[in-house]
């Protein structure tokens, strides 16, 4: 089944203004993907072999992120894995600094 052009004609060029508008019905299939596509709630939660974890979104800038690549790349991990073992890390130091 055909996805409608959005706004766009088969050149890949946006319509003229003045061209005009085609009324189309809605695409099931195309809802139906981006509804699987959605999260279910606000909270992703991943049950990868650590029980109940959360998810988190980690934005670097843009030095910093060169820097934990060139650094999972010499320790032949991912950057995603490092850095959760460093959180990891300062956490469990958290925890004793708190315990004293």
């Amino acid at each position: 089944m055909p996805i409608g052009s959005l706004g766009r004609s088969k050149s890949g060029r946006h319509r003229p203004a003045d061209a005009p508008q085609t009324e189309s019905l809605p695409d099931e299939e195309l809802t139906s993907y981006l509804a699987a596509l959605a999260p279910d709630s606000d909270n992703e939660t991943t049950a990868s072999g650590f029980g109940s974890s959360q998810v988190y979104q980690l934005r670097l800038q843009l030095m910093a992120n060169e820097q934990l690549k060139e650094l999972a790349a010499e320790r032949q991990t991912s950057p995603q894995a490092l850095a959760t073992e460093w959180v990891m890390q300062r956490l469990e130091w958290e925890a004793r600094q708190r315990g004293q």
